[in-house]
């Protein structure tokens, strides 16, 4: 490529001029190409170590003058053929004019403007987004792509010089993070080292300092452990092979493919050797952290901060920490983690104004809320293009006061021991909503009709009285007394200063009357609620009367929360959590709907109205408890990693034990999912909730710790898992809370409690207490650490049980062993996931439906199974592979949505790999007759529409019955009413007739199971056409076996038979069917199969018992016979006007490769063979070839046929085709080299991957 003219001091340093005239030099890198020896080895080495562009481009151009010393590189390469073209270019367009020029310097600056010149014209075509990265980096990542195979789709992120340890001994070297790859490159003294890795595959990341290894990276996978270290950088490095692994992990999970953000503000200045993606990577691991700290909107970006302190008027001080400017907040951050926090909404922001500078306050900022609060920020570095960047933000904010904001806490604020029942005005969203109908039951959702749109199921189910005017009344009345004071001192909603004032006030509980609103405040929930109003109540208008498996598993689970309750004892509690659950089931259906959601929910609107317990449960789902509710619980196991982790750390002693009774993994699933609801009397729980809004995650692993620490000694003596669970059972069930204003609700727990002595009771403020004084110190950003750490393993362990539980389904029925099985699945998967992200277009991700069982999760298009067919087939067939590749996966696409699943897969590997010759020949059988062969592949329309009208059902794969095809199509058009019952209504009478339907269908499955199984005998007739393409496979096939002229002389006898027995076959079916051919034909019935009478059928049938035990003497005379030749050359004659050469001329290369090699055979053996045989060949390899001039007038024989039976027969005839379809090929070692060249395909650079090591 042309290169910006760059100076170059030593011209003849490592380098060979191999071509010179009087202005340019052509040179080669030393070391490269043939030979180089010991200096090629040290200068291969240094370009590795110094990461020098002569490792790609060994060539380049040097401009020179005569007497100047100074030499410019032009132009360099990666071949010889692109130097050359340079040069050719230099010396055509250029030569000539330089000799004009008198001065050496005009030379050189006319030069260097013409190459600039020529890199512009260039750089009009590409992409503008590419001018983003750096040219160092974009030569980086050109380097990657040739030295890895990679294509132009697979984006590199950063690279980074460090040594990788092969043995005891490190390799410097490269190491280059990719979107979906991990590689490294090292060249030492002729040693080279490749090394690929993809992201799904790394189950461990760590970063750690051994004896050994000082301070290295250590990659592991299934297969190996990778150790990298000596890195200028090690903590940048392993935090982004964290983030592109967690990428990967989401991939996995819930099929997030990896989107670049383009919509990134450039930087100010330019900024050396930074991609783009690694802009977008920093800015996404920031924007997490943001709002995870501040519990903001997963939506939120992250426009920038800066250092400031913060005027806190409760204790007169300026505290210093760092303030966050996003689109719609303003938020402030202590240095000192529980000084304050802050989070300013802008559209809470009236006005934003710069103070005057004084020497307390120096570059001042004044922030005013409609709250009628003020917040002064000071020391402020880049104060003017802040308050720019805050206004800017403002205009784009709704200046309309969002609906629902003018009721903010209106019930909150009233006297709590008021009996009234708030009114909600009438510009709620939740007053005009529709009535509808559920469960056929008319519930009107508006305030008037339906009580728990305005308020919470606690205030509807009050307690006595009697309870508020006791001891526990007055503790409760101290509590929001305190609560008042602190939000007079640090302001109200969420414009309050957070302090460890706010954090103490929260261990000691939160009244009941403010409980709904401190929820809402801490778990960020609020922000959600005010800016999405009418939200909720639009989702309950439309999954009101809609049915999906989510809605079923939420009727099923409605009265079991909490049943001991009376809020849930009765229609409007049910009512409530029914509407909740399944509007967040149609919000989010990737979760729909978990076990334990309806507890946590029920508690959620025990204190909140329904659409605040809406977006709290939207807080926890997919915030607070990420990945918790999903099908498969992953973010719960990912925690209960976590905790076993920090009990290895914080108490050694029992976790040996607890491991080896294996309680952990079961206590702590229930702990976390439900939050102690279901362990813990509700009263004591409740308090556990309202520091885990405060707290997060962490608080709920502290009380876990404190717990196990509480009962170490009984559980060390434990003997197995139950008495554990006992142990921990009644603890838990007997943790009280003595303040509580609420009736004991009856615990379900109380069955474990010993009947003897009186279990000892702890107060659950105690146990908080402990907690903190314990096991405090845990920090946030730790915990998501190690999060990051579990996850890995959570998941990949999750893909091997996936694995497994798809490989023992399909082991039954398949040849394959389980070790076979789990290969393929490996290299069946990565195709898959090859496809999200190198594939043109995202349609191979929506594929996935995370809802299917494991085994219909990954399916893969006709072009991937092409892919994976030519590298495992033991048929291969050169060019006509991909042809036959095609034909298998029209075969086993049963349900003709272009897609087979792993089970499809294997079925037709196992065809070709397992079985005796009979099955084997069955398949190949197969894959010429419809539908696997394409009417367009053949010219017999008649045969093919025949074919489909009569035998579709039958033959649609080699492995379902017709019953399973009418049983799949029928339950299409079952889902299809169904979605349209769900548009238009429920349907009565469709409703009514479907199960009948299906028993119908069911009873005719059971007895089509019973009464047909496939044979040899069921398989329809080839017709001519069809016979020729299967010879044409037969021919590519034996094309490169060692044995191939045995194997050619024996296909050419068979298939000289068979046309003789089809034609023989045709004189027979042809007599009795004469008559009618006309009225046939007009019904599209095939005269062969139908017309056929049982006399001709004997006929055909003896020739074919007869047929073995001719020889070539009998052969011979039948050859002779002159009516046969004349059939012969007519047909010949027929297929083109230009005589026997004709079809010849016809075919590819590869095709008269075969061919010829077949014909050279035919002469060495001509004793065996007569000379018509030759011409039998000639026109049956070159009928396909011919097919194109067929259309235009060919006279194709639709009436001969062949059965699967004669074609049997005859190749059980010839040795050496049943020693080729009865050999055994090992799967594994085809695997292996698949593997091997797995990254390299689709590269659609232009150089050659063969080139590349793996």
């Amino acid at each position: 490529m042309w290169l910006g003219p760059e100076e170059v001091l030593l011209a003849g340093a490592l380098w060979v001029t191999e071509r010179a005239n009087p202005f340019f030099l052509l040179q080669r890198r030393r070391g490269h190409g043939k030979g180089g020896g010991l200096t090629g080895l040290l200068v291969g080495t240094l370009d590795v170590v110094l990461d020098s562009s002569a490792r790609v481009a060994p060539y380049r151009i040097l401009h020179q003058t005569q007497d100047s010393q100074v030499y410019w590189a032009v132009a360099c390469g990666s071949s010889r053929k692109e130097i050359t073209k340079h040069w050719e270019w230099l010396e055509n367009n250029l030569l000539q004019t330089l000799s004009i020029f008198d001065n050496e310097e005009d030379i050189t600056t006319f030069v260097k403007g013409k190459i600039h010149g020529i890199i512009a014209e260039e750089n009009k075509n590409e992409q503008p987004q590419s001018e983003e990265d750096p040219g160092k980096f974009k030569e980086a990542e050109l380097k990657m792509r040739k030295q890895f195979g990679m294509p132009e789709v697979e984006k590199l992120v950063n690279y980074y010089s460090c040594s990788y340890w092969k043995g005891r001994v490190p390799r410097q070297g490269w190491l280059y993070l990719t979107v979906n790859h991990l590689c490294f490159y090292s060249f030492l003294l002729g040693k080279e080292v490749t090394l690929v890795i993809q992201w799904v595959d790394v189950t461990q990341l760590e970063k750690n300092a051994t004896l050994l290894f000082p301070e290295c990276i250590k990659v592991s996978t299934r297969d190996s452990e990778l150790y990298f270290s000596m890195f200028l950088n090690i903590n940048e490095t392993f935090k982004l092979m964290e983030q592109l692994a967690n990428i990967a992990m989401r991939q996995l999970l819930d099929n997030e493919t990896f989107l670049q953000d383009k919509s990134l503000p450039k930087p100010r200045k330019p900024l050396k050797n930074i991609s783009a993606l690694k802009r977008d990577l920093d800015a996404r691991a920031k924007n997490e952290c943001y709002r995870a700290t501040f519990r903001l909107p997963k939506d939120e970006c992250l426009d920038g901060h800066t250092d400031c302190t913060l005027w806190t008027p409760f204790n007169k001080m300026h505290i210093p920490g760092q303030m966050f400017v996003s689109n719609n907040y303003i938020c402030f951050a202590s240095r000192a983690e529980e000084a304050c926090h802050l989070i300013i909404p802008l559209r809470e922001v009236t006005i934003v104004e710069k103070a005057d500078s004084s020497s307390v306050l120096p570059s001042p900022l004044s922030i005013s809320t409609k709250s009628k609060m003020t917040f002064f920020f000071a020391n402020l570095k880049d104060r003017d293009f802040l308050v720019q960047r805050i206004s800017d933000f403002l205009q784009r904010t709704p200046s309309k006061k969002p609906c629902g904001i003018d009721r903010e806490w209106k019930w909150n604020v009233a006297d709590p021991s008021s009996e009234e029942v708030p009114e909600l005005p009438s510009s709620s969203p939740l007053a005009v909503s529709p009535t509808s109908a559920l469960s056929h039951r008319p519930v009107g959702f508006c305030a008037g009709q339906v009580p728990t749109a305005s308020q919470g199921l606690l205030k509807l189910f009050r307690r006595n009285s009697e309870e508020l005017s006791g001891p526990k009344g007055a503790k409760e009345k101290m509590k929001e007394e305190s609560w008042n004071i602190h939000f007079f001192e640090y302001g109200r909603g969420m414009c309050m200063y957070r302090t460890a004032k706010t954090r103490e006030l929260v261990q000691k509980g939160i009244p009941e009357n403010l409980r709904g609103e401190l929820w809402l405040l801490f778990s960020g929930a609020w922000n959600e609620m005010v800016t999405h109003p009418g939200y909720y109540a639009d989702l309950v208008e439309k999954s009101m009367g809609r049915y999906n498996l989510a809605t079923e598993e939420i009727e099923r689970d409605l009265h079991r929360s909490m049943p001991e309750h009376p809020a849930f004892q009765n229609e409007l509690g049910i009512a409530a959590l029914r509407r909740v659950l399944t509007a967040y089931a149609f919000r989010n259906p990737t979760i729909g709907y978990c076990q334990a959601m309806n507890i946590v929910t029920s508690v959620l609107l025990l204190y909140c109205n329904e659409e605040e317990a809406f977006w709290l449960l939207v807080a926890l789902c997919e915030r607070m408890l990420p990945d918790y509710y999903n099908t498969r619980v992953v973010g719960a196991l990912v925690d209960q990693g976590i905790f076993e982790e920090l009990t290895r750390e914080y108490l050694p002693q029992l976790s040996e034990k607890m491991q080896d009774l294996g309680v952990i993994s079961t206590i702590s699933l229930s702990w976390f999912l439900t939050l102690f609801l279901s362990v813990m009397p509700f009263e004591s729980a409740v308090v556990i909730v309202d520091c885990f809004f405060y707290e997060g995650i962490k608080f709920i692993l502290q009380v876990s710790l404190a717990i196990l620490d509480a009962n170490m000694e009984k559980l060390l003596q434990c003997c197995d898992e139950g008495e554990a669970m006992t142990i921990l059972g009644r603890y838990l069930d007997n943790v009280v809370n003595r303040q509580s204003v609420s009736p004991p609700i009856p615990h379900l727990h109380a069955l474990l409690t010993s009947g003897d002595d009186p279990p000892l009771e702890i107060d659950i403020f105690e146990l908080i207490k402990t907690s903190y004084e314990k096991f405090g110190n845990l920090k946030a950003d730790d915990i998501e650490q190690m999060r990051f750490k579990q996850r890995l393993k959570v998941i990949q362990s999750l893909e091997d049980t996936a694995k497994k539980s798809v490989v023992r389904a399909v082991s039954g029925d398949i040849g394959f062993s389980m070790e076979e099985l789990e290969e393929l699945y490996v290299v069946f998967k990565a195709k898959y996931l090859m496809s999200c992200y190198w594939g043109n277009n995202r349609a191979a991700a929506a594929r996935r439906d995370q809802s299917l069982p494991y085994l219909e999760q990954y399916r893969i298009d006709m072009e991937q199974f092409t892919e994976l067919f030519i590298s495992l087939t033991p048929w291969a067939c050169g060019a006509h592979t991909p042809v036959l590749a095609a034909r298998l996966f029209r075969l086993l696409d049963e349900n003709r949505d272009s897609l087979i699943n792993f089970k499809e897969f294997v079925t037709g590997m196992s065809g070709m790999y397992h079985g005796d010759l009979t099955e084997k020949l069955k398949v190949l059988y197969k894959l010429h007759l419809p539908p696997a062969l394409n009417p367009e592949e053949t010219e017999s329309a008649l045969e093919a529409t025949s074919y489909f009208t009569e035998d579709v059902t039958t033959e649609v794969s080699p492995f379902v019955s017709e019953l399973d095809i009418c049983l799949h199509c029928e339950s299409q058009e079952t889902q299809e009413d169904k979605g349209r019952r769900n548009e238009n209504g429920p349907d009565k009478e469709e409703k009514g007739t479907s199960p009948q339907d299906y028993r119908y269908y069911l009873r005719m499955w059971a007895k089509e199971k019973e009464n047909k199984k496939e044979t040899i005998k069921d398989l329809p007739k080839m017709s001519q056409e069809q016979f020729i393409e299967l010879c044409k496979t037969l021919y590519n096939m034996f094309s490169e076996d060692p044995v191939e002229q045995e194997l050619y002389h024996a296909i050419a006898t068979v298939a000289s038979l068979l046309l003789r027995i089809g034609e023989v076959g045709k004189k027979f079916s042809n007599r009795p069917t004469r008559k009618s051919e006309d009225c046939k034909a007009n019904n599209s019935q095939d005269p062969v199969s139908e017309g056929e009478s049982p006399t001709s059928e004997q006929s055909q049938n003896s020739a074919v018992e007869q047929r073995p035990q001719a020889d070539h003497e009998d052969k011979a005379s039948i050859d002779a016979q002159p009516e046969k030749t004349q059939q012969e050359n007519q047909t010949l004659g027929d297929g083109s006007g230009e005589g026997q050469s004709s079809p010849l001329q016809l075919l590819s290369d590869d095709e008269t490769k075969d061919d010829m090699s077949m014909s050279s055979y035919s002469m060495v053996s001509t004793g065996s063979l007569q000379c018509e045989d030759i011409a039998d060949d000639t026109v049956l390899v070159g009928c396909e070839g011919s097919s194109a001039a067929a259309r235009y007038g060919s006279t194709i024989d639709t009436d001969w046929s062949i059965s699967f039976e004669q074609i049997l027969a005859s190749m059980l005839t010839e040795t050496a085709l049943v020693n080729y379809f009865e050999k055994k090929v090992n799967i594994l070692q085809k695997i292996k080299d698949q593997k091997k060249v797995e990254r390299q395909f689709s590269s659609s650079s232009d150089y050659e991957l063969s080139s590349v090591s793996g």
